[in-house]
């Protein structure tokens, strides 16, 4: 539950909740103050295309502008275009309403520091203490402005095709099929396909606050995607999350990609016009790792999260990073995901180096097996320290829960920050070798907790 009694307020991904349930009217005007506060000067405002958007930006700006700060209200764009904005327009920062994959009753509020980055755990705890304190409102001579540019969304589509070979994906004649989930990518990913040559067949591109399929682009809600791909004979398939800071991919023979694949066939492609560090969370399978040093380029890994990826990316001088959701950020534009460059990049990729599907058979092959496990919060540190003392004989990475590495694979364990579960992926080439871990480590986690349950 979302409320002001409650300190932390944002999750891994800004601030949600259901609409009028948890995130009310009113806690959006007070979240707007403790935003304005901590940004101190102009601020971008922009929404998806959830119908209680314009409620719920509405109210944040009310709070924003009530605290002195001026609001450019930029509509219904992508959050990597408002980020771009940001960044371009030097503002202190901007605040996106969006609930990104969630189901059409949730919303949320995230938002960006002047650099257009996803804030840091730090800053958004800044903003919780300012909203539990309450700000300051100013007099009626000082309060905020508000106006509107629909610049953005032609903007951050221009920047995007700057940075690539758009003259050899024109000469290519490519056809694309995009779902755009009704979301955010209506007003950029069809503009973007039309200015780099592409042939585009669209899906779901009408903007409307419940889309056609459930928001979150995995295969089980693509068939559409995938059957007219095939159908078509095209050379890609495209789709995003709500807010279009993702993109997954379907290979030109209707198969969808794994996000891992998409990662690991862009580093490729990427490392193969400039060597350099590609950073990903320990989450990714290493068949990532396996091609980025076939590549002659260098990998290292954090916690979980594109705070986290991008963070590093910046500290480090990344050339690439991303995750296996989506999640693909490529610098040189953006230092956060970004799903308008991730298909310019691939469509560059797939001129350069030939058929997806061709791209994707010769990738490496693991198998991975997840399971769940339920864990009471109150039992999550220990249970790591129970499993890291389980397993001697691994090599053993707490950057995000724990991962066990082996000479043929390994398991992370990692506590799921919104519900009382562990998560459990296993990996190896030999799948055997896969489930059979996955079988032990789950075995041991419930032995633990059922134990220590009946200790209580």
């Amino acid at each position: 539950m979302i409320g002001a009694h409650m300190v932390k307020l944002f999750g891994t991904n800004g601030v949600r909740g259901v609409v009028n349930k948890e995130l009310t009217a009113e806690m959006a005007l007070r979240l707007g103050r403790a935003i304005g506060s901590f940004f101190n000067g102009t601020v971008a405002i922009a929404t998806d295309t959830r119908n209680s958007g314009p409620m719920i930006k509405s109210a944040a700006a009310a709070g924003l502008m009530s605290v002195g700060a001026n609001v450019i209200d930029l509509g219904i764009v992508p959050t990597p275009a408002m980020q771009y904005y940001v960044r371009t327009h030097s503002l202190s920062g901007g605040v996106m309403i969006t609930a990104s994959h969630n189901p059409p009753q949730f919303n949320g509020i995230k938002c960006a520091d002047r650099e257009g980055r996803e804030l840091t755990r730090e800053d958004e705890e800044k903003i919780e203490s300012l909203y539990a304190q309450g700000t300051e409102i100013k007099a009626w001579d000082s309060v905020g402005t508000r106006t509107y540019d629909a610049s953005a969304p032609e903007a951050y589509v221009n920047a995007v095709i700057g940075h690539v070979n758009a003259d050899a994906i024109r000469k290519a004649k490519l056809t694309v099929v995009a779902d755009c989930v009704n979301g955010a990518a209506c007003v950029t990913t069809p503009m973007l396909l039309e200015r780099l040559g592409v042939k585009s067949i669209l899906l779901n591109a009408d903007p409307k606050g419940i889309p056609n399929h459930p928001s979150e682009p995995t295969g089980d809600n693509l068939k559409d995607l995938m059957f007219v791909v095939k159908k078509e004979k095209a050379d890609l398939g495209t789709a995003h999350d709500g807010d279009a800071d993702r993109t997954v991919f379907v290979t030109d023979g209707g198969i969808y990609m794994e996000g891992d694949e998409s990662l690991a066939v862009m580093a490729k492609f990427l490392l193969s016009k400039k060597k350099g560090l590609v950073i990903t969370p320990v989450s990714t399978s290493s068949m990532l790792e396996d091609v980025v040093r076939k590549a002659g380029g260098k990998i290292s890994y954090t916690a979980v999260g594109s705070p986290a990826i991008a963070k590093a990316m910046h500290r480090d001088n990344a050339i690439f990073g991303g995750e296996g959701n989506g999640g693909l950020i490529f610098p040189e534009h953006l230092l956060c995901r970004d799903g308008a460059m991730a298909i310019a990049k691939m469509l560059e990729c797939i001129v350069t180096e030939g058929p997806l599907s061709e791209q994707t058979e010769a990738l490496p092959k693991y198998h991975t097996v997840k399971r769940k496990v339920y864990c009471p919060d109150r039992l999550k540190d220990a249970l790591v320290e129970f499993l890291k003392g389980e397993n001697k004989s691994a090599k053993k990475d707490t950057t995000d829960g724990l991962k066990l590495i082996y000479g043929d694979g390994w398991v992370l364990m990692r506590p799921s920050g919104t519900e009382p579960l562990f998560r459990i992926t296993s990996e190896s080439k030999e799948k055997d070798a896969a489930v059979k871990r996955a079988d032990e480590t789950e075995a041991k986690a419930e032995d633990y907790i059922r134990n220590m349950d009946r200790s209580v």
